[in-house]
């Protein structure tokens, strides 16, 4: 059964940073590449990052480009976002799904982690 576990968020100011992590299990980790979605409040859920089975391929959406970057660790079935230069815009729940294809994922939801960015 696959399972992800998210953890890291919280409330930063503008301007700070914040670092999101992903515990899998239940499927093979590294075999897989891995996806970082985000659902504000009133809006639909929508990509934000994703990254190739061995990390080698990435790709972000055009609101995080230059301040998110995803990465893995395949020996510790974790995936990572870090968040730098945290905007007003970028409050939500963060969720992370391995991916069947890479515009496809499969498994189960989790319960997210809430990243609220407030002065």
């Amino acid at each position: 059964q696959v399972q992800v576990v998210e953890s890291g968020g919280g409330l930063v100011q503008p301007g700070g940073s914040l670092r999101l992590s992903c515990a899998t299990s239940g499927f093979t980790f590294s075999s897989k590449g891995m996806s970082w979605y985000r659902q504000a409040p009133g809006k639909e859920r929508e990509l934000v990052a994703r990254i190739s089975n061995l990390g080698g391929n990435t790709n972000y959406a055009d609101s995080v480009k230059g301040r998110f970057t995803i990465s893995r660790d395949n020996a510790k079935n974790t995936v990572f976002l870090q968040m730098n230069s945290l905007k007003f815009e970028d409050t939500a729940v963060y969720y992370c799904m391995p991916l069947a294809t890479w515009d496809r994922v499969f498994g189960s939801w989790g319960q997210g982690t809430q990243v609220t960015v407030s002065s």
